[in-house]
């Protein structure tokens, strides 16, 4: 039997709170892009063949504690999970007005994750990740960073990728965390030069790069080197680029789309679980839709276990 890999999932999980117009008291629970990808991922991946670590900092106050003692719960690996004394985790507000809109507001500047390279125990786990055989991360993971820790990042992931590690990046992009557009987009192109598979969203490559056609991203892609693209499109079929061939993946049908939250992340989750597995990207990408198919038809990033799609 195959030994046991390690996916390292990069990012930051943060403190959300939730307030509805006329209430006074707020709900809070914890939530960010790569965090729901290595949740949904550690419930899909099979434990024999693969385990999911989650590389971030958090703080040593309670909060962090529970944010921790959820993951573990999930099956995450917390070992690189960096506790920064000095530090706390990111949070933001959801406030929802009288007629459904929500408004976002972020304290995350000097979040504990945007400092996990400058910890006690960076070093040994940026040589994890040099030797990794599969690492994930999105645009938020580099977008927090300062440029310098970005540049080491980038140093890593050339290393994991000579040594034939697969690196897989998600491009949620958030222009408010850059400095510019044009620095994002150098990062994003040095990144994808380096993955095996890119997981991109049609809306986020247009407020990034300009509007485009499926054709033109798909080239620019692939001109970088990229072998395998799924491009999603939110309710419209995800087209699917590996070797030679391009194919749509028809969505699930949704009754009611509660909360789009997490869409994106529980489709790659899903996607990746089932390449790992050995599934055609076709059959992944149905079992993309089929994942975040759920999920947006409830309230919040993460659904109950019992909710999950079979197979």
């Amino acid at each position: 039997m195959q030994a046991q890999q390690t996916v390292f999932v990069i990012g930051e999980c943060m403190i959300e709170l939730q307030r509805a117009a006329g209430v006074q008291a707020m709900a809070y629970r914890f939530g960010g892009d790569t965090l729901n990808a290595a949740l949904y991922l550690a419930r899909l991946a099979d434990p024999r063949r693969h385990a999911v670590a989650y590389v971030t900092a958090l703080g040593v106050d309670g909060l962090s504690d529970d944010m921790c003692a959820s993951w573990q719960e999930e099956g995450i690996d917390t070992r690189y999970v960096q506790r920064l004394g000095d530090k706390l985790p990111g949070m933001y507000l959801i406030e929802t007005d009288a007629h459904g809109e929500r408004k976002f507001h972020y304290w995350r500047s000097d979040s504990a994750a945007r400092h996990w390279m400058r910890g006690p125990k960076a070093s040994a786990i940026l040589q994890q990740l040099a030797n990794a055989r599969h690492v994930y991360l999105s645009g938020i993971s580099l977008a927090i960073l300062a440029p310098a820790d970005r540049e080491l990042l980038l140093a890593t992931l050339a290393q994991c990728h000579a040594q034939g590690g697969q690196i897989i990046f998600d491009n949620n992009y958030r222009p408010r965390l850059w400095e510019s557009a044009d620095a994002a987009a150098s990062l994003y192109h040095r990144v994808l030069s380096l993955s095996s598979l890119a997981l991109l969203t049609l809306e986020d490559e247009d407020a990034l790069y300009g509007p485009a056609d499926v054709a033109q991203v798909l080239a620019r892609t692939r001109a970088l080197g990229v072998a395998e693209i799924v491009l999603k499109q939110g309710a419209q079929p995800c087209i699917v680029s590996y070797q030679d061939t391009v194919q749509e993946v028809a969505a699930e049908s949704v009754a009611q789309v509660v909360d789009t939250t997490a869409a994106g992340d529980s489709f790659g989750a899903a996607y990746v679980a089932a390449r790992l597995a050995g599934q055609p990207p076709v059959a992944a990408a149905r079992a993309g839709h089929r994942l975040a198919a759920r999920v947006i038809g409830q309230r919040g990033a993460i659904i109950a276990r019992t909710e999950m799609p079979a197979g």
